[in-house]
Formats: C-alpha cells, structure tokens, sequence
C-alpha cells in the first residue's frame, strides 16, 4: 500500500485570520467554559468567505446551485500545480503563463494557481495579488475544469480606491459553468508532486454560497 504525505494548504482560522474588505471578522466567544459549565464550548462568528474557502456557483449567480447542491466530486480529485510564481502586484495571469498546463489538462483536473502571494496575507499587500484573466478562464473550463484554486484572496482583481478593477468576470464564468471557486490557499510550493490529489472538501453548510475548507494535497512517497 502506498505511503501518503499530506500537505496542508490551509491558512489558520483565529481572529487575526485576513478577511476580505467588508466581510464579517472572525470571533471565536466563549459560550461554555469548565469553570462555570463543566466544558468549553466556542461561539463562533465568521462568513462564510472566511479563512481558506470554497466559493459556491449561487456566490455571484443567484439562479445557480448553492453549496450543498454540488457533487462532491467538485472538491476532491487529481490536481495539478500551475506555476506562476515571479508575477508583478496587479499581474493578470494569462493563456501564455497556463500554456504548459492548458497542453495536458484532463477533464475534472482541479487547477492550483501558486502566484507565491500568500507570502503576504495578514498585510495590505496581499490585496494587490496576481488574478486570473476571463480568457484564460475560458481556456481552462474549455478543457474541462471545473475546479480552481489559488493562493490570494480572489481569483479576481481585488477592487480598492486606486484599481477599481473590472468587476469579477472569472467568478460569473465560473459560476455558470456550475463550477467550485478556492481562495486564500498557501504553502503551494510544498507540492512536489507533478499530480498530487486534491481535497478541498468543505462544511457542510446548507443553502450558502461557500464555506471554509482544510485544504490538503495527498502525494505518494
């Protein structure tokens, strides 16, 4: 039988945790305590974009599955690691830079985007991350995915005062394509693994438009 590493790819979950601009703050409350109840038990107060997540197709779609509504096959299968690492704040990652990934992608393949920005989370850099372009988006459901991750806090253009983007044209391609979205991903370099497989199962939350995940990459030794 096969010995497997596991990589984590999550990013730890604690108040400090980074959070897009304008969604909840993670809170962790006491609402038990062994003192006073003879447990602890933990209120917890976050969105449902929080920490390393999934996004759902009915996230920017309103007439799209929800959460629950998707096989849970989206979340788990062969993965491959597009390396784009070297980008400039603000790159888009384009058909060219997914060039070597696009000539071999099987159907189902779950995309890793490693742009090495998660380097930067908890800092105010790591809005200004590399962000996959529409055309190159087009070219990977073209080819069958329907699953793609990267290690920045959106597959998007992150909007703010000075870059006002252009919207989020790869989340609604996505999400018509009844697809699974994953942001803030990290350690992608740790996956040596030319086809590692891929979980990135999450809550099972009802009727949402995403949940957090424990992200992992399984890799034969």
């Amino acid at each position: 039988m096969a010995i497997l590493d596991l990589v984590d790819l999550s990013v730890p979950l604690n108040e400090r945790t980074q959070t897009y601009p304008g969604d909840p703050e993670l809170r962790f409350l006491p609402h038990s305590t062994v003192e006073r109840d003879g447990f602890n038990l933990l209120a917890v107060h976050m969105g449902t974009q929080t920490g390393t997540h999934v996004d759902a197709p009915f996230h920017f779609e309103d007439d799209a599955p929800r959460l629950d509504e998707l096989p849970l096959s989206r979340f788990v299968g062969p993965g491959v690691v597009a390396d784009v690492t070297g980008l400039d704040a603000r790159t888009p990652i384009t058909h060219d830079h997914l060039a070597d990934v696009l000539a071999g992608l099987e159907p189902d393949t779950i995309v890793l985007l490693h742009t090495g920005w998660s380097r930067h989370f908890g800092t105010e850099r790591y809005f200004d991350h590399p962000y996959l372009e529409a055309d190159a988006c087009r070219a990977l459901l073209d080819a069958g995915v329907r699953t793609i991750g990267i290690d920045a806090i959106n597959l998007d253009e992150t909007p703010d005062d000075t870059h006002p983007g252009v919207g989020f044209p790869v989340h609604h391609l996505i999400a018509k394509a009844q697809g699974v979205i994953c942001e803030n991903l990290t350690n992608l370099g740790a996956i040596r693994s030319a086809a590692p497989t891929v979980s990135l199962l999450p809550i099972a939350f009802t009727g949402t438009d995403g949940a957090p995940v424990r992200a992992v990459a399984y890799e034969e030794r």
